[in-house]
């Protein structure tokens, strides 16, 4: 067996906001939206149209969030769950991207839950809670000061 690759599927109360949320404040692209009443997919974020499903990207993370409604109606057993989640969702940021400049630019507008400090095993991270209560960890290796 070979896994290609995960993306998760967040239950949210309001698709529009979260989308707005991981756009505005994180950076992320709208990739596709349903309207599921009406079967009908977009492929650009219009805001006054009310979305039962969205996929959003940046860089190779790639995360779908659909509303409480919908996601229960496809399996039941969601009934009666709460949004938010008892997990983490750890990403790293490619490259040169310095997750300094990321904190600096999102930590007025979200609640951080533990600061940019650097780990014992070697990582720059922090914590933030998104709009919908779930916890996201950005992280990057920290760079080497050669002193």
């Amino acid at each position: 067996m070979s896994l290609n690759k995960l993306t998760p599927n967040l239950m949210v109360e309001d698709v529009n906001h979260t989308v707005e949320f991981y756009q505005d404040v994180l950076g992320f692209e709208f990739v596709m939206g349903v309207i599921e009443e009406l079967q009908e997919i977009l492929t650009a974020y219009q805001q006054d149209r009310p979305l039962d499903y969205a996929m959003m990207k940046c860089g190779n993370v790639e995360i779908m969030f659909q509303a409480k409604r919908s996601l229960t109606r496809a399996l039941p057993v969601l009934n009666g769950r709460e949004i938010g989640g008892t997990l983490t969702l750890y990403i790293e940021l490619m490259g040169l991207d310095n997750i300094s400049k990321l904190y600096d630019r999102v930590k007025e507008n979200v609640t951080v839950l533990q600061d940019l400090h650097t780990s014992f095993y070697g990582m720059q991270e922090f914590y933030i809670e998104d709009c919908n209560g779930y916890i996201l960890t950005f992280a990057e290796a920290a760079q080497d000061s050669g002193t």
